[in-house]
């Protein structure tokens, strides 16, 4: 089989494109002030709001069969049951989760020099963004940080039988773009999902976004390491000079 370019770049968007741990924080400080505001103590609000993100950081690891809304109420009303006891906590839940879905949103965006990069890639190669996670949640991000016009696809894990890093889903999107997974790099910052996903169907190459700098002692491990997406552009030329060196 012949060495080919990069014809085809699959993103990741969740603190790879977006900084969504940015926005969930920002969220949580506005359900502090409102429920500092009820409670008249940081210290519980703190407390419950801890407890929500380690429910969220949980939630993927198990399919869940109501609709993400009510899950994620769930969270929060759980959360304030275990740190002020009592019940009828639902309302208050509602408004914690609709407080920091909304801050969240709004402070997802696509930095302008991630912007300009986008558009530059996609003057060279077919450009993909593929995300895990639940449809609606997903959608309401492509939607707030307006990322629809960067891309030739977009594909959403929730949508489709299988997420990263099953095989399925990266063959999914070569089909879409009419790409052999030879032809493609995919770049991620979950080494678990993303770079095991791109390893699993056989990408040309992965590409891990490392923002902390500590390297993994496990596997797997990613063909190249960045500490920002915006170092893609000289590793792809990067890429592409190997393999016209080795032809």
């Amino acid at each position: 089989m012949g060495l080919t370019r990069v014809r085809a770049v699959f993103f990741d968007l969740d603190n790879t494109l977006i900084d969504t741990a940015g926005a969930s924080r920002r969220g949580m400080s506005e359900v502090i002030k409102l429920l500092q505001s009820k409670y008249h103590s940081k210290e519980e609000a703190e407390i419950i709001c801890e407890k929500v993100q380690v429910k969220l950081s949980k939630e993927c690891f198990h399919p869940y069969n109501m609709c993400i809304t009510d899950l994620r109420t769930s969270h929060w009303e759980e959360a304030i049951q275990e740190t002020k006891g009592g019940k009828d906590n639902r309302r208050l839940a509602e408004e914690c989760y609709f407080l920091w879905k909304s801050t969240r949103l709004q402070h997802m965006s696509l930095a302008e020099d991630v912007k300009a990069m986008l558009t530059e890639l996609r003057k060279e190669v077919r450009l993909l963004l593929l995300t895990n996670g639940d449809r609606q949640t997903q959608r309401e991000k492509i939607e707030a940080c307006a990322c629809q016009s960067y891309f030739d696809a977009i594909v959403v894990g929730g949508e489709q039988k299988e997420e990263k890093p099953a095989p399925s889903i990266f063959y999914h999107c070569c089909d879409l773009l009419g790409v052999q997974p030879g032809d493609c790099v995919m770049v991620g910052d979950t080494l678990e999902t993303d770079i095991q996903g791109g390893l699993n169907a056989g990408l040309k190459a992965t590409v891990w976004i490392n923002k902390s700098g500590v390297m993994p002692l496990t596997s797997p491990i990613p063909h190249y390491t960045v500490s920002s997406v915006l170092e893609l552009p000289a590793l792809l030329q990067n890429i592409d000079c190997k393999v016209s060196l080795s032809m």
